[in-house]
């Protein structure tokens, strides 16, 4: 009803009020909007001196009135308030319109849904203890907030800085930023983020939200702490001194509260039984670091204390310590595989849910019984490219989801036609169908160390939208004709098409033709399978085709070379499935030519959508930017290239890709590399934007050096694509003056789009990245790292810190802080030998090196980019994810046999992978064993072999607190 969401709008802020909106506009919900104010028989004028409050709840339960009575009086209506005045005042005051609480509601209507009963009585629970505490305590732990009034009116003034909270998750409790944002970044004149220096000065604000910030006087700025830190347990800096004093400031309001779904974990037994017998407040640690302690009312902390849980934040008044919050559900065990892949997961706002019965539906058919085919309407409207063009894929082993496809062939002419044929998901996926907005929620599919998470069903995204070989698919095609000898573009052409892949070949066998190694057509099903004369004929004419699309790739990429195309390195790691879809391996992706001639023809594809589309809808065209990034944040590159003797030269993408191609230490190719890595972690993020909310100028992707950027080439796992998919056909049909088709969302609505694209981009990123650290963890969990050979590694210096160092440790793909004085003031003293050990000492820091000097006086000095030998080993914690500890044993290289070097890398990246996943197997099945003697309350949390994370999720949302103890009351 409109009332009610203008009411939560009044009440809750705008961030509610637009949930509420997201949820009503979602097609899944089954949701109508009434706008009752706007109806004769239900608006109702608000009387002289009547509160908001009471208006609003005389509104609301006259349009239920209304519409009990144009329902013929046979549908009951229910009207939920807390308002328990109006409950008594409306209760039977009309026959069918029910004016009662949630509770009531609950009890009435749904009493066996015992995790919804659940849920209710913590939050009633929460809010009553929170009404007890306000009238209790009068001494405030924080100062107020400012009203919004004043708020508002000091930014503009320029009194008050606006920006997003980032909280330092080494330094959770001392140091947060604030990244300025809005009209406060260019109008403070301010070129850093602001320092907010302990939880004080934060007042009440947690990472995330969007808040407002007084500068502090010059004289009481701070530096932040360039001293290596675990987490500090309290607000006390550390004795390392900071570094140059930086714009520092305290919050004094909160616009946006940006709270989400947090896991936590609960004290252990000891702790609780320190807390007193009957404690009901429990304060439970957060996962993330950069949360604060979290005060719940529960009496089954005991119970819960070994699993992981989920909490919400209700409040935070100015007279409590800690936010207020209530329980959800559990998760599952502290430690278990699926338990803790299920944390990554809520701790990104990521939901895998399976796909509705309602969407799948709306999909089409391709069984053996049904087979599916190319419909004569398609045939009629598409170009044919199946006997015309030789069309093939290049793609990792084991990729089931195919976007893309390649053609090349000559002309009659004799010039060149490049094909870039991207499959067609919109024939398939209709604009707000149900499986349309479900895409659109996740945004992106989503890639873990060991399993994925797909944006679509797998009929769409393993089948009929895969570009498989030898079968017939629709496409979206971009074919250009080049000059048969300069490869300059001479003419484009877009349009949808029907295609049959010949090859689905993968990256090594396709690099393996192009060095013209033949004895690889064995592992190619195509032309195995064929006599050795038309097996000859084929390979001849595939081998010309990869060449060629592959001359070409490097004239499209010396095009963007000379414009400043930045060429960077990260390290990259690839699940390898197996036929039965489990994991085979995990390796670190090794850089191969045909990779960039895949990776070249689909940014000129992506490069030439983005111009059409902007030229015929210039306000609401989907691009990608990348914006230059911020000079300070070289400094950390230009320093550590400096301590080899090279300049960096960062004004510009063409300066800074000339000085990386020429700073090449011939001893040691990880220098190239590890600069490389720190000029990606220097950029800003890529992002997607609507056209009609920037100038031109603002366009430019810095990365790649175009004025133009799209993504185009893989709607099956970005809905981007799919987005700029249906602008590429509104422009085809526009061209051809016909009628648009296509739903295109107003630039409006396209903004607000891209940036919920954007943001779950960021959640694929970081949950990929913490899903393979948590394997790594779990692979080293179980060695001795004393004992143990394969936890003794290379280790290579990158940046030199007061009381460490950090190492990069390429056969793992592992960077981490290796200390060098420990706890207790003692250092790392290393002997003739090398080998190290522990002494009183002290460090002394410089630009580019550090020098452990012992009371003896023997002295050992760590340069930028030295090798040295570390031990690997895992830091565990209850509360928190596990982190590789790394600790140095020698200040030489690690030196291992010749004949384990070239498979040294790809061996261990497969074992590790391969042992968590067996040792998770036994686990399971030992469970399964026990299991007729465990107790039958734990049988809920058993991991069962075979189950898939969908299912054990499905099952974990129906838990409800009692499950975990039938000896425990609430």
């Amino acid at each position: 009803m409109q009332t009610a969401c203008q009411a939560v709008q009044h009440q809750r802020g705008r961030r509610q009020y637009n949930k509420l909106r997201n949820l009503l506009k979602d097609a899944r919900h089954d949701c109508v909007l009434f706008a009752n104010e706007f109806q004769q028989h239900c608006y109702l004028p608000r009387e002289k001196g009547e509160a908001m409050e009471k208006w609003q709840t005389r509104s609301i339960y006259n349009s239920a009135v209304w519409y009990y009575h144009h329902c013929e009086d046979r549908m009951p209506i229910v009207m939920v308030t807390e308002d328990e005045e109006a409950i008594q005042q409306y209760g039977s005051e009309t026959e069918g319109v029910f004016v009662i609480s949630f509770k009531n509601y609950l009890d009435n209507f749904w009493p066996d849904l015992k995790a919804a009963h659940e849920l209710c009585d913590s939050i009633l629970q929460s809010r009553r203890e929170r009404e007890t505490e306000s009238q209790e305590t009068h001494g405030k732990e924080y100062p107020e907030h400012l009203p919004l009034e004043v708020l508002e009116a000091g930014i503009k003034s320029g009194r008050y800085i606006q920006g997003i909270l980032n909280v330092n998750k080494h330094r959770a409790q001392i140091e947060a930023f604030v990244r300025l944002q809005g009209a406060s970044s260019k109008d403070s004149g301010l070129v850093s983020d602001i320092l907010i220096h302990g939880s004080k000065a934060r007042n009440r604000s947690i990472h995330g939200d969007v808040v407002v910030v007084e500068l502090l006087p010059k004289s009481e700025w701070k530096g932040r702490t360039a001293a290596l830190g675990e987490n500090d347990s309290d607000d006390k800096a550390s004795g390392e001194s900071p570094s140059e004093p930086m714009p520092t400031g305290r919050v004094v309001g909160i616009l946006q509260k940006n709270w989400r779904d947090y896991v936590v974990t609960f004290p252990s037994k000891e702790e609780v039984q320190s807390q007193g017998k009957n404690a009901q407040k429990i304060l439970v640690t957060p996962w993330d670091y950069r949360i604060p302690k979290i005060r719940i009312s529960t009496q089954q902390a005991e119970a819960l204390q070994d699993f992981r849980v989920v909490v919400r934040i209700d409040s935070w008044e100015a007279t409590s310590v800690y936010p207020n919050g209530h329980f959800v559900r559990v998760l599952g065990r502290i430690g278990d595989l699926e338990g803790e892949i299920a944390t990554i997961l809520v701790e990104n706002s990521i939901s895998v849910v399976p796909f509705s019965e309602a969407q799948m539906c709306e999909m089409p058919v391709n069984t053996p019984e049904n087979p599916w085919k190319v419909s004569p309407k398609e045939e009629q409207e598409r170009k044919d490219l199946r006997t015309t063009h030789l069309v093939f894929s290049i793609d990792p082993k084991g990729c089931e989801d195919v976007d893309d496809t390649l053609s090349v062939r000559t002309l009659n002419n004799g010039n060149l036609e490049l094909g870039v044929h991207i499959a067609d998901v919109t024939h398939f996926v209709a604009p707000n169908s149900y499986i349309d907005v479900e895409a659109r929620t996740r945004a992106t599919t989503y890639y873990l160390a060991d399993r994925r998470y797909d944006m679509l069903p797998s009929i769409l995204s393993a089948d009929l939208c895969s570009l498989l070989g030898g079968v017939d698919r629709y496409a979206v095609s971009v074919m250009w004709e080049l000059d048969k000898t300069s490869y300059e573009i001479k003419k484009v052409w877009y349009g949808r098409t029907i295609i049959r892949s010949a090859y689905k070949l993968f990256y090594e066998a396709a690099q393996e033709l192009l060095d013209g190694n033949f004895s690889i057509v064995d592992d190619i099903p195509e032309l195995k399978a064929l006599d050795k004369q038309s097996q000859q004929a084929k390979l001849e004419e595939l081998v010309w085709a990869i060449g060629k699309l592959t001359d070409v790739a490097r004239h499209i990429r010396a095009k963007r070379d000379r414009c400043g195309a930045l060429e960077l390195e990260g390290v990259e790691v690839r699940v390898q499935l197996d036929d039965k879809k489990n994991i085979h391996d995990l390796i670190p992706k090794q850089p191969l030519e045909v990779h960039e001639t895949v990776a070249e023809c689909m940014i000129l594809a992506n490069h030439w959508v983005a111009k059409k589309i902007w030229e015929s809808f210039p306000h609401q065209a989907l691009l990608r930017q990348h914006p230059p990034p911020h000079q300070e944040f070289f400094s950390e590159l230009r320093e550590c290239a400096k301590a080899k003797g090279f300049f960096i030269d960062t004004r510009s993408n063409k300066t800074l890709a000339d000085s990386l191609d020429s700073a090449n230490d011939p001893k040691d190719p990880l220098v190239n590399k590890l600069l490389r890595s720190m000029a990606t972690q220097a950029m800003s993020n890529a992002l997607y934007f609507s056209t009609g909310s920037c100038a031109e100028e603002e366009f430019h992707h810095y990365g790649l050096a175009l004025d133009k950027y799209t993504h185009f080439t893989s709607p099956i796992r970005r809905y981007s694509d799919i987005v700029v998919h249906r602008l590429l056909m509104a422009a085809i049909s526009k061209d051809k003056k016909m009628e648009i088709k296509e739903n295109l969302f107003s630039n409006k609505n396209l903004e607000e789009l891209c940036r919920h694209i954007n943001n779950r981009n960021r959640a694929a990123q970081r949950s990929q990245k913490q899903s393979t650290e948590l394997f790594q963890c779990m692979y080293f969990k179980d060695r001795d790292p004393e004992t143990e050979e394969r936890c003794i590694a290379d280790g290579v210096i990158y940046s030199i810190r007061t009381n460490g160092v950090l190492v990069f440790i390429p056969r793992f793909g592992i960077k981490g802080a290796a200390y060098l004085k420990s706890k207790d003031s003692l250092v790392i003293s290393c002997g003739p030998e090398g080998s190290s050990e522990w002494k009183p000492g002290s460090l002394q820091r410089s630009q580019n090196k550090i020098i452990s000097t012992t009371a003896g006086g023997q002295s050992v000095t760590f340069h930028l980019f030295d090798h040295v030998t570390v031990r690997i080993s895992v830091q565990a914690s209850r509360c928190h994810s596990d982190t590789i500890r790394l600790e140095i044993v020698s200040n030489k290289p690690y030196m291992i046999p010749n004949t384990e070097l070239c498979h040294q890398s790809s061996l261990l990246k497969s074992e590790l992978v391969k042992e968590v996943t067996r040792s998770v197997e036994e686990a399971q099945l030992a469970q399964e064993v026990k299991g007729k003697v465990i107790q039958e309350e734990h049988q809920e949390y058993c991991q069962t072999k075979g189950r898939s994370l969908y299912t054990l999720l499905e099952e974990i949302r129906d838990l409800a607190l009692l499950d975990v103890s039938d000896s425990c009351a609430m």
